[in-house]
C-alpha cells in the first residue's frame, strides 16, 4: 500500500493550492481517507476526512472548514485536497491518511483517527506574504 501526496511548494497569501493523495493496494470501497498537516514546531492536526460509504465529509477544524474542499478522482485512485485563501499559519506538510471502513452505519472523525492504517510521506506547502 502506497500513499503519495503532492501539488505543494511556495505559495502566495490569498491564494489557492490543490494537494493530490494518490493511492495505491487498496480500495476506497474499504478505506476512508483524510487529510491532517503538521507545522513547524507544532504536531500533526487532523484537517478533514470524507466517508466514502455515505459521501460525508467530516471537519476537523471548525476554523478550516470554509478554506477546504476534499473531492475524489476514483479513476485515478486520487484524492485531492484543495485550500483557499491561503493564510500564512497554513505552512505545513500535509499528509493524507487511509482509514479502515467498518461496516457501522455511525461515523465521524474520531472513527477515522481510531482505524487509520496507511500514512503517506506528506508534501510541504509554504505560505508567503
Amino acid at each position: 500500500v502506497q500513499l503519495v501526496e503532492s501539488g505543494g511548494g511556495l505559495v502566495q497569501a490569498g491564494g489557492s493550492l490543490t494537494l493530490s493523495c494518490t493511492v495505491s493496494g487498496l480500495s476506497f470501497a474499504d478505506y476512508n481517507i483524510g487529510w491532517f498537516r503538521q507545522a513547524p514546531g507544532k504536531e500533526r492536526e487532523a484537517i478533514l476526512c470524507r466517508d466514502n460509504k455515505y459521501g460525508r465529509t467530516y471537519y476537523a477544524d471548525s476554523m478550516m472548514k470554509e478554506r477546504v474542499t476534499i473531492s475524489t478522482d476514483n479513476a485515478k485512485n486520487t484524492v485531492y485536497l484543495q485550500i483557499h485563501s491561503l493564510k500564512l499559519e497554513d505552512t505545513a506538510v500535509y499528509y493524507c491518511a487511509a482509514s479502515f471502513r467498518d461496516s457501522a452505519y455511525y461515523y465521524s472523525m474520531e472513527s477515522f483517527l481510531k482505524a487509520i492504517v496507511y500514512w503517506g510521506k506528506g508534501t510541504p506547502v509554504t505560505v508567503s506574504s
